[in-house]
């Protein structure tokens, strides 16, 4: 690829996190407005809006109002190539977020302004934590009531144990909106229509005073380590400090990463043979065509279509010629592509999540992704026998996305879902009628504590009514423990067994 490396440093690829309704969705309708790739923003809600939100391509999500799939945006802004992962905001998908998190070189994390840090926007925030990621935080909705700034940021770091640095700082909130204070230009920038409350912006300059003579020093090396996040305030939904947000994170946010492979080899994204790993597979995303996509994020080299790769697991030999890229469920033949970049690969069934492809002749495999153990259980029965067909089919695309797991009974063909949280089970269902018309009817077996057991060690005579043995989609024993005593009676009875759970 000619100007591989212009192309590589002008990269930028981040995932959007927060707490359902923060207005995530909303900021990343805004973002693609600047890119010039929508000419009107979306809304999540409203049932008259005229639009929905382009990252929410999903029928139920579009319904409900929920993001439940991670989406793949891309825009140009200022010279930059700009990969945007939107992510579920709704717990019961923290597994399909966290995943996609693997797969991006910053964070945008998206906070209620009126409510502060939320219980998900900790729980992703302390993922995004561990990679030493950078994070980037906007506070959003100023233009309603909204709690104190220096309340807000105090939170930030108490909760987070993270470093602040405010870039900019509103000036009232709410009805009572002046604007924000841009702490870089020394500026005021205003609020459409405001208000005059002279008392509100003395206020505001005041506290802006305060920020610059004890609050903390700028420090790009703590940002690039994710120890100091930039933080701005702002409107998604009104599009106000949206711009600026967008210009002061393309300053500061990081080209793409290397990686680390599983024998400890670091692989540079200017390295000459191409390499990525599949974070995603999501079926049927245009449902006219019942495709099924592969979602790689390329880690070094340039990707070119029609170019061979091995695929690590199997040895097997690819050709990438049918190669998409995304603007959620729009897509384009993609003729190139550099690290950073998340290319979707049209797959019959090749890959899974988690794969690792290369162009070279010595193998790379990167780190497995993480599958968490899931918590709750459902028998899963096709209402028509007629449908079998389609029903396997449905069932085996969809649990190859990875967000709800597939088990069978030991001695029989039954099938058991696990899933991390009920809405997993709804949408499942939804999908099953709506993709491949098989209507599906549910027997709860309860919540379950699932531990996986040595092939070599397992027994028929362990199982029991309060420890069910089944296989998941590998054909590995399971035992689908009744509670936490169950499992610990286990344990005492069988202490040389070894009991393995995913996270």
């Amino acid at each position: 690829m000619e100007n591989f490396e212009q192309e590589l440093q002008n990269r930028r690829t981040f995932a959007i996190i927060s707490h359902p309704d923060a207005g995530k969705t909303t900021l990343t309708e805004q973002l693609l407005l600047h890119g010039g790739v929508i000419r009107e923003a979306g809304t999540v809600k409203g049932r008259g809006a005229k639009k929905m939100a382009s990252s929410d391509w999903m029928a139920i999500e579009q319904q409900r109002g929920i993001s439940v799939t991670s989406s793949v945006l891309q825009f140009d802004y200022e010279g930059k190539r700009i990969n945007i992962l939107d992510t579920p905001g709704h717990e019961d998908f923290s597994e399909d977020t966290y995943r996609t998190l693997m797969a991006v070189d910053s964070v945008v994390m998206v906070v209620d302004a009126a409510k502060g840090i939320e219980p998900q926007t900790k729980k992703l925030f302390e993922i995004v934590s561990k990679r030493g990621i950078p994070v980037f935080t906007f506070f959003n909705k100023i233009d309603r009531d909204a709690r104190s700034p220096l309340d807000l940021v105090d939170e930030l770091e108490s909760i987070l144990g993270i470093q602040a640095y405010p870039m900019n700082w509103p000036i009232g909130s709410g009805q009572i909106l002046q604007g924000i204070y841009d702490l870089k230009q020394k500026e005021m920038i205003p609020f459409k229509n405001a208000a005059d409350h002279p008392e509100v912006r003395q206020e505001g300059l005041d506290e802006v005073e305060l920020l610059e003579d004890a609050g903390n020093q700028f420090d790009e090396e703590a940002v690039a380590t994710g120890k100091l996040t930039p933080v701005f305030f702002g409107s998604a939904l009104a599009n106000f400090g949206v711009t600026e947000f967008l210009r002061e994170y393309l300053t500061y946010a990081p080209m793409p990463a290397p990686v680390t492979t599983v024998d400890d080899r670091v692989i540079e994204p200017d390295n000459p043979e191409f390499t990525g790993f599949v974070f995603k597979i999501q079926a049927n995303m245009d449902p006219r065509h019942r495709d099924r996509i592969a979602f790689v994020r390329i880690v070094s080299g340039a990707f070119e279509r029609g170019m061979d790769v091995t695929l690590e697991r199997t040895g097997k030999k690819l050709r990438l010629a049918n190669v998409t890229q995304f603007m959620a469920e729009e897509r384009e033949n993609v003729q190139g592509a550099v690290p950073g970049d998340i290319i979707g690969v049209y797959d019959t069934g090749n890959f899974q999540i988690g794969d690792t492809i290369f162009s070279g002749k010595k193998a790379v495999h990167f780190p497995d992704l993480p599958t968490f153990t899931p918590e709750y259980f459902n028998k899963v029965i096709a209402k028509d026998v007629m449908k079998q067909k389609s029903y396997h089919k449905g069932i085996t695309q969809l649990v190859q996305e990875g967000t709800i797991q597939l088990y069978k009974s030991w001695n029989s063909s039954e099938y058991i879902l696990g899933a991390v949280g009920q809405l997993q089970f709804e949408v499942f269902k939804f999908r099953m009628e709506n993709e491949y018309n098989v209507e599906i009817q549910f027997e709860p077996i309860g919540s379950k504590v699932a531990r996986w057991i040595n092939p070599d060690q397992v027994d028929e005579k362990m199982a029991s009514s309060r420890n069910l043995l089944v296989k998941d989609r590998y054909d590995r024993p399971v035992f689908l423990f009744e509670n936490n005593f169950a499992l610990n009676w286990f344990k005492d009875k069988y202490p040389d067994v070894q009991l393995e759970a995913k996270m």
